[in-house]
């Protein structure tokens, strides 16, 4: 099931698939659901250390993880969610085209019509 070239797409569903085998092969049992939503919880706080650090006013301090990249901090939050789908029963293909449709309803002109997001300068 799993791609084997790394450029190969795969579908949300593969990707849910994908973390099923892994956690039947490799980590014994899916951790509680409230226990992957702190581990969730602290890898979005690692993307924002990241992000603070890359694109903010922040600097690295001593200790923090020099190999960090955006790539490899987003795939971990994505590997804990398909996790908490997984246990939890949620397709997240389904659920996401779901959610784009309801936004693009609710938002279609909503973001166009905000002022706010326009340049300053127009």
């Amino acid at each position: 099931m799993a791609p084997t070239d790394a450029d190969e797409p795969i579908s949300l569903r593969q990707a849910q698939q994908m973390v099923d085998q892994w956690i039947e092969q490799f980590g014994v049992r899916y951790f509680s659901e409230l226990t992957n939503l702190a581990q969730l919880m602290e890898e979005v706080g690692e993307l924002a250390r990241l992000l603070a650090r890359t694109y903010g006013d922040q600097c690295a301090k001593p200790g923090d993880n020099e190999d960090a990249t955006l790539a490899d901090e987003m795939a971990d939050i994505l590997f804990v969610l398909i996790c908490l789908a997984n246990q939890t029963g949620v397709d997240l293909q389904r659920a996401f085209r779901h959610n784009l449709a309801k936004k693009t309803e609710r938002d279609r002109h909503r973001h166009r019509n905000n002022l706010k997001l326009h340049d300053q300068g127009e």
